[in-house]
């Protein structure tokens, strides 16, 4: 009867263990539904390539290229916020005045007329980073 008893007792420790697990797995697949979320990325109103035309008339209305040394293909890395505007621009690689060069470069984005359209995060606006290689060659910008 001890026997017994003792294989009850595993079949029931057993038992309850397998309904924890099981439980523990339904709660996991019912968060995993419910929190789902919607992200749309940012965007520029015609593309990557609209944009590029845009700053690069900027560029050359307001400033002169030949200042820094630049040449080349350059990543520019930026925060378009949620009310489209463009915040925390960097600039690699880095150049002789990087600092100067990349307060000019947003200057030069900030005067592009058009509002980004937002990330989107459920529906919400919200912030996002947003990354675009430019290509500048020396006597004037070139987009890729």
């Amino acid at each position: 009867t001890k026997l017994i008893n003792m294989r009850k007792l595993f079949l029931f420790s057993l038992f309850i263990s397998n309904i924890f697990i099981f439980s523990q797995e339904q709660k996991t697949e019912m968060n995993t539904e419910s929190t789902s979320v919607i992200y749309k990325k940012a965007e520029f109103p015609g593309g990557d390539t609209a944009f590029r035309k845009e700053l690069f008339k900027m560029i050359n209305a307001y400033i002169d290229i030949k200042t820094y040394a630049v040449n080349g293909v350059f990543t520019f890395s930026f925060d378009v916020q949620p009310d489209g505007k463009i915040k925390n621009l960097d600039v690699n690689p880095k150049v002789k005045n990087s600092e100067l060069f990349i307060d000019d470069m947003l200057f030069c984005m900030r005067k592009v007329k058009t509002n980004w359209i937002p990330a989107t995060k459920d529906g919400m606006p919200v912030t996002s980073n947003y990354t675009i290689k430019i290509n500048f060659i020396t006597d004037h910008t070139e987009h890729e």
